[in-house]
């Protein structure tokens, strides 16, 4: 079974991919961003071509290109650099993935496929499932937005046995505001020692109540490393 390196908690930066004026990406600042986000704000986890990151907005080969760069200019500063892959292709998610272990990414995420939506746990979990094998050395994490995918299963229904379907499942990317369903999440997955990374800024500090290790979002500072400082 894959497992990280250590299990990744605290603060997860949801980095943007610099732009230039022409609407190209621009890699040439992203080791400047590495130093900032390390340096300045004590951040040392980061979440590449997410939604702030515009990731589906991007084509596979900036995306590739994108996450190369963090991977590059990452190394031997960042802990763990995690990549998002989702996308509405499975296999443009699958190469992404197998993209994303070589280049060796800490983990992959996949938000669920929205334009021909899944419409059971049992659907979406096979197509997570079919991602993940393509990446079988990789730590998995679902990322869990419905108000963007429109896909309304419950992220306590989805974990529910869902290590038996994919073994490389480390954790959840919850960016919901329905915090019944994240606090069930947790208290029925304790024993699975699962990372619970909330991503609704505006409610960080109700979902720390409720359990939550660590947060991915875009208002990341060290001032907020305080929360899971020993």
């Amino acid at each position: 079974m894959a497992a990280p390196k250590k299990k990744l908690q605290g603060l997860v930066a949801a980095t943007i991919t610099p732009m230039t004026e022409n609407g190209e990406i621009n890699l040439s600042v992203i080791g400047q961003y590495v130093d900032y986000l390390v340096k300045e704000q004590g951040v040392k986890n980061i979440f590449v071509n997410g939604t702030t990151g515009e990731g589906l907005s991007l084509s596979v080969s900036e995306r590739r290109r994108v996450a190369e760069e963090w991977m590059t200019k990452g190394k031997d500063k960042l802990d763990q650099v995690v990549i998002h892959v989702g996308a509405l292709s499975l296999k443009e998610s699958q190469e992404l993935a197998q993209h994303a272990a070589e280049i060796g990414a800490d983990g992959i995420a996949v938000i669920a496929p929205f334009f021909l939506k899944p419409w059971t746990k049992d659907v979406l979990i096979n197509f997570l499932k079919e991602v993940a094998a393509a990446a079988p050395a990789v730590p998995f994490y679902y990322y869990h937005i419905p108000a963007l995918t429109g896909v309304k299963i419950r992220a306590e229904e989805l974990l529910d046995g869902i290590q038996d379907k994919i073994p490389t499942f480390q954790g959840l990317k919850f960016s919901d505001t329905d915090l019944l369903d994240f606090g069930q999440c947790v208290d029925q997955n304790r024993q699975q020692q699962f990372a619970f990374l909330f991503g609704v800024d505006e409610q960080l500090l109700s979902a720390l109540v409720m359990g939550a290790t660590g947060a991915v979002g875009s208002f990341v500072s060290r001032d907020l490393s305080i929360l899971w400082s020993n």
